[in-house]
């Protein structure tokens, strides 16, 4: 129960790695608030873990609006008292998710704006708003989901500077949080089996990463275990990005 008596904001935890690291953190004992802009998906997601005896709640968040993502901060200390660790999940390739697969320099600039906003000013909106609290306790885990595509590119050019800039958010957060007991790590996976077609997409170790094995990494990085952690980008690709694929 490494997580006991402590509490998480989730974002994109509906579904895919923000819904199982939700799950796990929740069995380990933490109070999870779990944020997503599906208010019925991440409604049930809540249910399925207080139906296990975890401990959350689901709350509607668009990631874009600075207000709703307040707004899920102050339900997380009303209920808990504290923020201990807050988990950017939330994001999406503006592409597949909006279903405009015309190439990059064709597509409305909206559909760019989507991305940038919802894969890297979200996280920075919610380091924001959970930044004073885990000053004043004095402790304080930030996760920031980024991707291979931060760091080999994509031809997805939003997603992948958004994805690039998660980096940079975390290394400039784990600065400023530091004198404070802050901590902000980065997770940087290759596919992912979230959706059957990442199959597709063969590692060196020849199969795409089931989403627990993310989870793993993430939750180590959440816990006390990895107490003297913070700054670093760790990709968790199965080789993928050594010579290309």
């Amino acid at each position: 129960m490494r997580f006991e008596s402590k509490a998480a904001i989730v974002t994109g935890a509906a579904s895919g790695m923000g819904r199982v690291t939700s799950q796990r953190l929740a069995a380990e004992g933490c109070g999870v608030v779990l944020c997503d802009v599906n208010q019925d998906a991440v409604t049930q997601a809540a249910q399925g873990i207080r139906d296990k005896g975890g401990d959350a709640i689901g709350a509607p968040v668009d990631v874009r609006c600075y207000e709703q993502v307040k707004a899920a901060v102050a339900l997380t200390l009303e209920r808990y008292g504290r923020v201990d660790i807050t988990v950017n999940c939330a994001g999406g390739n503006s592409a597949r998710v909006l279903s405009r697969p015309e190439p990059f320099h064709e597509r409305p600039i909206e559909v760019i704006d989507w991305g940038l906003d919802v894969n890297l000013k979200g996280a920075v909106y919610f380091c924001h708003a959970v930044l004073g609290p885990m000053i004043e306790k004095k402790a304080g885990v930030v996760i920031n989901l980024g991707s291979i595509d931060g760091i080999c590119g994509s031809y997805s050019l939003d997603y992948g500077a958004s994805k690039a800039g998660m980096i940079g958010l975390t290394k400039s957060v784990a600065l400023y949080g530091a004198p404070h007991g802050v901590r902000a790590c980065c997770v940087s996976p290759g596919p992912v089996l979230t959706r059957p077609e990442m199959a597709q997409h063969p590692t060196r170790l020849g199969r795409a990463a089931e989403p627990d094995e993310i989870v793993s990494l993430i939750l180590y990085l959440c816990s006390d275990d990895a107490s003297f952690v913070t700054g670093a980008n760790y990709v968790i690709d199965g080789a993928y990005c050594i010579g290309g694929m």
